[in-house]
């Protein structure tokens, strides 16, 4: 089978690979769609992000779905022909962690495509992948094998959701409208939040922002005074979620952010100085969020039950043997929102 591996930063390869065989619980299924998230695009500009470093080849990926070819001994809820989207969580279920529901914090997690453990986690950008059977989430008639591949990213958004509390009728504002920014504007509106208005410095970004949900856009680096008019009255927003991972970011929504707030940080960054007199005189919850579990089954459901349309997120497919081409176009935020490869 053929795979997209990283050797080393700018260097990716197609190569040949010996397929596996599934074993007992597992299944071989047939990959035909994967998303290039923003750590593949780190692995490829630059080797890793923080300390950590490609230190060996490693097959990039974990946004993927395909349609499953053979089943282990004792799979019985999935047939050969199923539809699937793959979580790349794994974890090992009996860790401290895992122990206490908490899976996304698994001492033993092999998450597709990472290269924190020696030897590395292989990723899912192949032509065949062999899973647990319990990874596998069928993907309803009529729903596109693309859409499948975007449960994984989705699912990060609706961890970032459960993290923020009850939406309902709450004003948010999202920072950041790349395609994590993007599916956090589809999961608040889908979990019912009054208004949402997302900011950015990209005006392509922005109408892709306003074309899935957001009540208003605001270009920051043009005219970062519209965002400032919320900073009367102490602050207007309920919830922030920050997916730019930008310094600035976070201190502007601190500013308008309204007494007793939570801001989600959903996007990476480096260190940054953030006003603490404002999050103690406002008494705002500053949140993390990391990867996902449990959200992967319904991040499916909802694309399933059609109660969410990630279809406009999808601005481009390239096959597995233009994966360099799709790399450098999935790295180009003006022309580029979620880009896949065809397996």
């Amino acid at each position: 089978m053929k795979a997209v591996v990283i050797h080393a930063a700018k260097d990716l390869r197609v190569e040949e690979r010996e397929a596996e065989t599934p074993g007992p619980g597992q299944v071989d299924v047939a990959i035909e769609a994967g998303g290039i998230c923003g750590s593949d695009l780190h692995y490829y500009n630059h080797g890793g992000f923080g300390t950590v470093r490609v230190r060996e080849p490693m097959i990039l990926g974990h946004e993927v779905a395909g349609t499953i070819k053979a089943l282990g001994q004792g799979v019985s809820h999935l047939a050969v022909g199923d539809r699937v989207a793959v979580s790349p969580s794994r974890p090992c279920n009996e860790c401290e962690y895992c122990l206490l529901g908490e899976q996304n914090h698994c001492l033993n997690m092999r998450f597709y495509g990472s290269a924190m453990p020696m030897p590395h986690i292989q990723g899912a950008f192949r032509q065949r992948l062999v899973a647990e059977a319990w990874q596998c989430h069928k993907v309803a008639d009529g729903v596109s094998i693309n859409e499948a591949a975007m449960a994984e990213p989705f699912a990060v958004t609706l961890h970032g959701v459960n993290r923020a509390g009850a939406l309902l009728g709450k004003r948010v504002l999202v920072t950041g409208c790349g395609p994590i920014g993007a599916l956090a504007i589809i999961a608040a509106r889908a979990h019912g939040a009054r208004e949402v208005v997302a900011t950015d410095v990209m005006e392509t970004v922005l109408k892709k922002a306003l074309e899935i949900g957001a009540d208003r856009v605001i270009n920051v680096a043009e005219t970062p005074e519209q965002l400032s008019a919320y900073s009367s009255n102490k602050g207007y927003f309920d919830v922030q979620f920050e997916a730019s991972g930008n310094g600035q970011a976070v201190r502007s929504g601190l500013e308008v952010l309204k007494p007793r707030s939570v801001l989600v940080q959903l996007g990476l960054g480096g260190d940054v100085s953030i006003p603490q007199n404002m999050v103690v005189a406002k008494e705002i919850e500053m949140k993390g969020t990391f990867r996902f579990h449990k959200e992967f089954g319904l991040a499916v459901d909802l694309i399933n039950q059609r109660r969410v349309d990630l279809k406009p997120l999808l601005t481009g497919t390239y096959p597995i043997e233009d994966a360099v081409a799709a790399f450098e176009s999935a790295g180009d935020r003006a022309k580029s929102m979620k880009v896949q490869l065809a397996f």
